[in-house]
């Protein structure tokens, strides 16, 4: 625990969760169910935040030998993770999209603004809370990469899987298990690219995929 509680950890941690709560306020803004002022839930994400962020500068690296932040990323790694962040987002937008706008509306933008807050509120707060925080917590826990990629997927599967079976209109078992499986892929790869790039590749990977609602946000052509 002795990495937890460096005064280095902490500061970086800090800064982090300011960064995430802050990236947060528009998507809370959005949230037209909230039970509490954006103030408050803002609050209440940066001081979960600075927990979760004090896991990964804590840990990862200790325990993987890799930095959470490679800012020289090798070219052909990053087009690789271009090509299939690009075509998983349009094998998304044309096959399950169509499909789960009409079961999840709550889950799809509905204009550009929202599409920013999403896209904002995902990369700062929902990697940190499904793939980045547990992977550093698992790695230490079982000291074995392997078994930590497995599990954090299984429990981001896990989270979405649960989130969709609360769902006032629940989705056939089908789409379910086409839903689950597609979850599976993403979070694997997530974690995988994080391991080998760092967040700024896993960032990336995940912007793309949200980058597929711009398709249905895009205004019709003038004349």
């Amino acid at each position: 625990m002795h990495h937890l509680t460096q005064a280095r950890t902490l500061k970086l941690a800090g800064r982090a969760a300011l960064a995430t709560a802050l990236a947060c306020c528009p998507r809370l803004l959005f949230w037209s169910g909230r039970a509490a002022p954006v103030w408050y839930l803002a609050s209440v994400i940066f001081f979960c935040s600075i927990v979760l962020w004090g896991f990964v500068f804590a840990w990862h690296a200790a325990y993987t030998g890799r930095p959470v932040f490679t800012f020289h990323l090798d070219p052909r790694r990053f087009v690789t993770v271009t090509l299939a962040g690009l075509g998983l987002a349009v094998a998304l937008h044309l096959f399950l999209d169509p499909a789960l706008r009409l079961k999840l509306p709550e889950e799809y933008p509905a204009d550009p603004k929202q599409w920013a807050a999403l896209v904002l509120f995902t990369l700062a707060f929902n990697q940190l809370f499904l793939i980045f925080a547990p992977f550093a917590w698992l790695v230490r826990l079982i000291k074995n990469q392997w078994a930590a990629v497995m599990l954090t997927v299984l429990f981001s599967t896990a989270v979405v899987a649960l989130k969709i079976r609360s769902a006032p209109d629940p989705l056939t078992p089908s789409w379910f298990a086409a839903l689950l499986s597609t979850r599976i892929v993403m979070g694997f790869l997530a974690v995988w690219f994080y391991l080998r790039g760092g967040l700024l590749l896993s960032w990336w990977w995940t912007f793309l995929i949200e980058a597929r609602h711009l398709f249905d946000l895009a205004g019709p052509p003038g004349p």
